[in-house]
């Protein structure tokens, strides 16, 4: 009867190709992956809350941007209030459901055009609107 001999080759695993394997997958996820940035057209310092979270980007979701005089803004263009009221429900007549805005007001801003744009968007229909503030104090 022949005798199996056992090597010490076969039992050792080489970690190289495994490794290889692993930097491979990371870099394609990171190329893969999407990036998206949150559209900043003004500079804005935003006030600071400490229970602030993150926000998921909403697809239809509009930006309405005060800076610290109270103007406002929509999309980086000056408009004003009556123009702003069209425009949002222009916006609620073709996404009923679902039609968000997020408001962005500089921390210096007085409170009032906050308001009013909070209070229009009540006036169209709009019931999901936000605040931003920036993270931690």
């Amino acid at each position: 009867m022949a005798k199996l001999r056992r090597t010490t080759s076969a039992s050792t695993l080489s970690l190289t190709p495994l490794i290889d394997v692993v930097f491979l997958l990371l870099i394609f996820f990171l190329v893969t992956s999407e990036f998206e940035d949150e559209e900043k057209r003004l500079d804005i310092i935003l006030p600071s809350a400490t229970t602030a979270v993150p926000m998921t980007g909403k697809p239809r979701e509009i930006i309405v941007d005060i800076d610290k005089e109270g103007r406002v803004f929509l999309s980086g263009q000056p408009t004003d209030y009556e123009e702003l009221k069209r425009l949002l429900k222009v916006a609620v007549a073709s996404n009923p459901t679902s039609q968000s805005v997020v408001i962005r007001a500089d921390r210096s801003t007085p409170f009032q055009p906050v308001v009013n744009v909070m209070d229009m968007c009540n006036q169209t229909g709009i019931s999901e609107y936000s605040v931003t503030t920036a993270d931690g104090p």
